[in-house]
């Protein structure tokens, strides 16, 4: 791809260093960005400055936040004591859409992988194991991705909080093995989270 221009170059390069976009769809975007006198461009360079140096992460569910403790978490609505277990913030996001879940989180950030080199002190199970020894949690529900990465995770918190008194359960597996939690249907998902299962009883 020839440039005429070393600034556009490297805006695209820049654009095609993101998930998903290829060098011709970053070129897309810069030339739009570009034909649309700046306004775009100004606001997006805005949000994302704001998004490298003012988003945190919640201390208690690792989720991204405005704040030290997330809207979710401070929430008087929610119920602090069913907390659900996801891999990821973009998980987060496909169950809140779904509005059938009214407890509150635990982003690991990550699952167990071996074969990537990703063990249990690489993921946010530690502070987990911690809220659950705090008393300050009745039931886990295990919203993990179903691959073998993600039953071998849920295996490895059940094995170690298995003497505290709490509650252990699975979406139903109406999100099919070997999916990606995010890419399910918000009706399939929503069920999957209502008519959770004993982990223990799968």
């Amino acid at each position: 791809m020839n440039f005429t221009s070393k600034v556009l170059e490297e805006a695209v390069e820049s654009l095609a260093s993101l998930p998903s976009i290829g060098k011709k769809s970053a070129l897309r975007l810069a030339l739009h960005l570009i034909n649309d006198n700046n306004e775009k461009s100004i606001r997006i360079s805005k949000a994302l400055d704001k998004l490298s140096s003012e988003i945190t992460y919640c201390k208690q569910c690792h989720s991204v936040s405005d704040d030290e403790i997330c809207k979710i978490c401070a929430s008087h609505s929610r119920n602090p004591k069913v907390v659900c277990v996801v891999e990821s913030i973009r998980d987060v996001m496909a169950i809140e859409d779904t509005g059938q879940f009214n407890g509150v989180y635990h982003v690991l950030g990550g699952i167990i992988s071996p074969i990537e080199g990703i063990g249990p002190e690489d993921i946010n199970i530690e502070t987990l194991i911690n809220r659950i020894k705090s008393g300050a949690v009745n039931e886990l529900i295990m919203a993990i991705s179903p691959t073998i990465e993600g039953d071998t995770t849920i295996y490895y918190i059940n094995k170690k909080i298995e003497k505290e008194d709490v509650v252990i359960s699975t979406i139903a597996r109406g999100v099919s093995f070997g999916g990606e939690l995010e890419y399910a249907d918000e009706l399939t998902l929503g069920r999957s989270i209502a008519t959770r299962i004993p982990f223990n009883n799968r």
